[in-house]
């Protein structure tokens, strides 16, 4: 556990065990269990959603205005039936049974079939208090045998987390390895999955909190907070895409990004420079490397200091961006939390911030001071209204000279050491004890330093949505907490140019994507160190998947640009940047199902076959949406890999070839071939290459259709403007399906009122032909033999 956080007693004192149940009482929505002074109650929010809060005193605190949403009267009412014995009470909705134990107290779920999940055991509920001012509270739940562990938010190592201890406390991981615990991103929600059987549990609590998947016990887990009370959400479903879904109902779902940001990102520490930044961009056009973004990292501005731009590295920066923006290139600027300490130098934003008393103080009422890259620093309090809306218009100064994207980082908050000659040089924290938040929910950082990078990336991204009203705009966050998927993207902060960070990082995106974080990615290439090229290209094969698609590089390191490694390697990251661009069609519509149901965009495979067991462990193939299968090589040298088949009909994306799952097979894998693969009944939509997105009108759009049955539903706005939230969009429904011999594919109707750039469809079908026509939105059945 973090020191700054306060190490927890081994052993001592000893656990408080929940009692006895001596009265209940049958609420609108759920029942009270009276147990002494301590106080259980259970809230059926939905027929698979059950709230569970436990309080030793009695008393549950207020909501908070960071708590989900909607609130839990906003949820329809649930019809649920009640039956009472002498030795239990047990609730029944359509979904679950839910039985709890009165003599001791214990709360115990069961599917409709009867089978277990999330059984209390052990004592069941406890809580001790740890000194004078601080408390904590832990539930015990039964580990099911085959039971499976994922989520957890942004977690190291491989998919199933079993096994393992993860304590939820936003922290600066820098040189993270697969051993680290605590990362930038403190999301306190998992599934566990068994065939036939699976649940998501979201532990509600911002306070310092951890999990134990059966280290201390190997058949128990453990939820702890020193939050003082116990609160926690369980989602019922069998199936992983219903558990993300109803848990992002809780925790909201992201926006529609531009579609730009969906394009190739290009980044360095720094590219420190605007005759750097124009050679960059003439670079990628010469040699026909699409991209759509630049990142500028700290040295763009004037002395580290926030919201300022260096008048010698950039000294007309609206000019630079303009002229890129005719290349097509948008500019994303870094900005961070900590404000210079300036007082007597015209700062504009130290001085308004120390003026209207925003930034954090210590306890005893004097400004709180870190250390960062400006040196000395001070903290704004992101939880309070005001403060975010200041923070939000300061960024005025960026998005009026043509900054298109905004990437927060070092909000954990992260802080360097205190300089040596000044106190000592030791390490420094935010003090637990520090007021935060508005004056009608006053508390202590101790309960909000889990949410200062979510609540800054809020700030951002409101503001950002009115300063460029007519633009979406592009927001990256390094830290956060649940629900950081409605304000930001997020990515996997400081990875290193090895091949471990390669093989790390799939499981690692899609762990936050199974925990609602749907726009994810990890540096391609490795942030710290030198890239071999083979390194390289392996990467960019992968980094061709993820959702948040960027190269980067740390100062004193070898560039990560494409033609940085060689003919053969740029050759390869040309390849895979333009199929990128050639799935943007398919890409955004993925994103539009993760803004309306929650949905992942990179899946792991247990996400659409939770009942092959086989999937479980399965963490270097990956899924792209529903239909397209990659198998990424992770290691130097390897040439051909193992690849995993679930059961159907497979289809090879580079030869047509078909495989029969559920199997193995033995795939090639030369250095310039990412293995990928398409299930039959799969219609995957096709663009132009383009070495920007809106290079171009969209004049053609080739449908990839494998043999089967299956179901398409492509979604089109014009890709940049808010207008779609008044209903200017529009989906189109392919579908497919065999008459004997024959492959039927069926276009329905354009829905919606936007109508598309004139354009010719070519619908193709695997190993069977194609047919070509003009798209005017009208119902098509066309036939291939």
């Amino acid at each position: 556990m973090p020191e700054f956080a306060g190490e927890l007693p081994i052993g001592e004192p000893v656990w408080n065990a929940i009692a006895s149940v001596e009265q209940i009482q049958r609420q609108n929505r759920g029942i009270d269990f009276n147990l002494g002074v301590a106080r259980l109650s259970l809230y059926i929010i939905a027929p698979n959603l059950i709230r569970v809060r436990f309080s030793p005193t009695g008393e549950f605190r207020p909501r908070r205005s960071w708590a989900v949403t909607p609130k839990d009267e906003e949820w329809p009412i649930v019809a649920f039936d009640i039956q009472e014995t002498a030795n239990e009470v047990i609730i029944e909705t359509d979904k679950i049974r839910i039985c709890v134990q009165l003599h001791p107290c214990r709360v115990q779920f069961f599917d409709k079939a009867g089978r277990p999940f999330a059984q209390d055991t052990g004592l069941g509920i406890g809580w001790r208090q740890l000194g004078t001012d601080k408390s904590q509270v832990a539930c015990w739940k039964r580990i099911e045998t085959e039971e499976n562990y994922y989520g957890f938010g942004e977690r190291v190592g491989l998919l199933n987390q079993k096994g393992k201890r993860f304590t939820n406390w936003t922290t600066d991981s820098l040189d993270y390895t697969m051993l680290t615990d605590a990362m930038y991103q403190a999301i306190p929600f998992f599934m566990a999955l068994r065939q036939g059987v699976g649940y998501g549990l979201f532990f509600n609590t911002t306070f310092w909190s951890r999990f134990d998947v059966g280290v201390d016990q190997p058949d128990i887990l453990r939820l702890e907070t020193l939050g003082g009370e116990l609160d926690y959400y369980i989602i019922y479903s069998p199936e992983p895409a219903e558990i993300v879904q109803t848990y992002t109902q809780l925790t909201g779902r992201m926006s529609l990004p531009p579609q730009w940001a969906l394009g190739y990102h290009q980044c360095r520490w720094s590219y420190d420079s605007e005759s750097e930044v124009r050679q960059l961009v003439q670079q990628l056009r010469q040699r026909r490397i699409p991209c759509d973004v630049i990142h500028l990292d700290i040295d763009y501005m004037f002395g580290y200091r926030v919201f300022t731009w260096n008048p010698r590295r950039f000294p007309e920066p609206q000019k630079l961006l303009s002229d890129l923006a005719e290349d097509g290139i948008k500019v994303v600027t870094i900005v961070d939390p900590g404000v210079k300490f300036e007082p007597q130098a015209d700062y504009t934003v130290y001085d308004q911030g120390l003026e209207k008393d925003y930034f954090i103080r210590r306890a005893d009422g004097k400004v709180f001071h870190g250390y960062v890259w400006p040196g000395r620093a001070v903290f704004p309090d992101f939880l309070r209204p005001e403060v975010r809306q200041w923070w939000g218009d300061l960024h005025r100064n960026l998005t009026d000279v043509g900054v298109a994207g905004i990437w927060n980082d070092m909000n954990e908050p992260a802080m360097n050491d205190r300089p040596f000659g000044d106190e000592g040089g030791q390490k420094i924290f935010f003090p637990m004890d520090a007021p935060s938040g508005p004056d009608d929910e006053r508390t202590t950082y101790a309960e909000t330093h889990n949410l200062y990078g979510l609540m800054m990336a809020r700030a951002c991204r409101q503001a950002v949505e009115k300063l460029r009203e007519r633009s979406r705009t592009f927001v990256l966050t390094r830290s956060g907490y649940a629900g950081v998927q409605k304000w930001s993207a997020v990515w996997t902060g400081d990875n290193h140019s090895l091949w471990e960070y390669l093989e790390m990082s799939l499981p690692m995106l899609c762990n936050l994507g199974l925990s609602g974080v749907a726009f994810v990615g990890a540096d391609i290439g490795g942030f710290a160190g030198d890239a071999t090229p083979e390194l390289f290209a392996r990467w960019m094969q992968a980094g061709m998947l993820y959702p948040f698609m960027r190269a980067h590089s740390m100062i004193n390191t070898k560039r990560h640009e494409p033609w940085e490694f060689g003919p053969q390697v740029e050759a390869i990251c040309r390849q895979y940047i333009e199929l990128r661009y050639r799935l943007l069609p398919y890409i955004y519509t993925l994103f539009w199902e993760a803004a309306t149901t929650g949905a992942p965009i990179l899946r792991p495979l247990l996400y659409h076959y939770p009942e092959d067991p086989k999937t479980y462990e399965l963490y270097d193939q990956i899924l792209l949406g529903s239909s397209l299968m990659a198998a990424p090589v992770y290691r130097p040298g390897v040439e051909k890999r193992l690849v995993y088949l679930p059961a159907g009909t497979w289809y090879d994306w580079w030869t047509g070839e078909s495989y029969q799952g559920a199997t193995y097979i033995l795939a090639d894998a030369p250095i310039e071939k990412m293995p990928m693969y398409i299930c039959a009944g799969s219609i995957i939509p096709l663009g132009p290459v383009m070495q920007y997105v809106g290079e171009s009108p969209f004049n053609q759009l080739r449908l990839r259709v494998t043999p089967g049955i299956g179901e398409w539903t492509l979604y089109e706005d014009d890709g940049h403007s808010f207008a779609y939230r008044d209903g200017a969009c529009s989906t189109t429904t392919y579908r497919v399906y065999l008459e004997d011999t024959q492959v039927v594919v069926e276009i329905q109707a354009r829905q919606g009122q936007w109508t598309p750039h004139p354009r010719n469809v070519i619908v193709e079908v695997v190993g069977k032909g194609e047919q070509e026509f003009p798209d005017d939105g009208s119902a098509r059945r066309l036939t291939f033999s």
